[in-house]
């Protein structure tokens, strides 16, 4: 009986304990961070924006899931899928309008921009066998474009369409990732790859030291065409093996994403975390090194998050 007896106070008291015990008891935050490919940029970065969550905001659980990229990515924050999301400007901004064409059955309005990042450059990479030196000898040659709806392949479209073509005029037309089109181009399946990535994306470079290559230009008349937000952008001489001038391009800026009904604090810690740490996102991939503090509030299609608003403010970048 008095074993009975205190077993009973001690189940009291740790159930009294458990209550009045403040923060300890609290679940952590998930921070489900949805990238792109394994062989793009997005998803090492995703891993260093994980490992910098980690470190530097208590509490939070971060995980990094790869993905088809952009679209995938937009339409999964949506439905409360993930709390951080890579994506392409064109894209949002075909999300925000719901362009049933671009894969969004309904403008997204559960969706908020972080900030802006670093822009993609699209790099259209050819092998030099396939005799392939423009846009226009893309005609009639087996090209991928990213995978099916992905941000790349919205933005092959574009580029294909502002230059007069479309993928009827083709020979050959691939949905693939990054990897899997390189592989494709060293078998001498395909003759090109049209890559929307940041410079020196770990595909290409494996592309270029397999097998020679000519990286193909996408004239500035392209661009004009393509208007906002794409810009005109060079890819630098000696990017990869064997490019040995520079090339010019078409660039569109990435942000960063979240959910409208996260809450502000969250999102004011992702914010601060990342921006304040950008020499840890800039060792996992030097594309990292073109995301400024001084434009991440800047350029968005989305509305920025009221967490991410007032660490802008506090930082005098609105």
């Amino acid at each position: 009986m008095f074993d009975l007896s205190r077993r009973r106070l001690m189940s009291g008291a740790l159930a009294v304990g458990l209550v009045l015990s403040p923060i300890a008891a609290s679940a952590d935050d998930f921070v489900n961070i949805l990238t792109g490919g394994t062989s793009g940029v997005y998803y090492p970065l995703g891993v260093a924006i994980s490992k910098v969550l980690t470190d530097k905001v208590p509490g939070t659980r971060p995980s990094v899931q790869a993905t088809k990229g952009s679209v995938e990515n937009l339409n999964s924050i949506q439905a409360g899928k993930g709390e951080v999301a890579f994506t392409l400007g064109d894209s949002l901004a075909a999300a925000v309008a719901g362009s049933a064409d671009a894969g969004f059955k309904a403008p997204l309005d559960n969706v908020q921009t972080v900030g802006a990042i670093y822009p993609n450059y699209v790099q259209i990479v050819a092998s030099k066998e396939s005799g392939i030196k423009t846009l226009a000898d893309l005609k009639g040659k087996r090209l991928s474009v990213g995978a099916p709806k992905s941000g790349t392949e919205l933005n092959a479209r574009a580029i294909l369409s502002a230059a007069g073509m479309s993928y009827d005029d083709l020979g050959k037309v691939e949905y693939l990732d990054f990897a899997q089109s390189v592989e494709l181009v060293k078998n001498r399946q395909l003759d090109a790859t049209l890559q929307s990535a940041g410079l020196g994306v770990a595909s290409i470079r494996d592309l270029a030291t397999s097998v020679p290559i000519v990286v193909v230009a996408v004239p500035t008349e392209i661009t004009e065409k393509l208007g906002q937000p794409f810009f005109a952008a060079t890819i630098p001489a000696n990017t990869y093996e064997g490019q040995s001038e520079d090339v010019a391009t078409v660039a569109v800026p990435n942000f960063l994403v979240t959910r409208a009904d996260l809450s502000e604090d969250l999102v004011y810690k992702i914010t601060q975390a990342i921006y304040e740490n950008l020499p840890d996102l800039q060792a996992a991939h030097a594309a990292a090194k073109g995301i400024k503090l001084e434009k991440a509030a800047k350029g968005s299609p989305a509305p920025l998050h009221p967490g991410a608003k007032k660490y802008f403010t506090e930082k005098n970048v609105m």
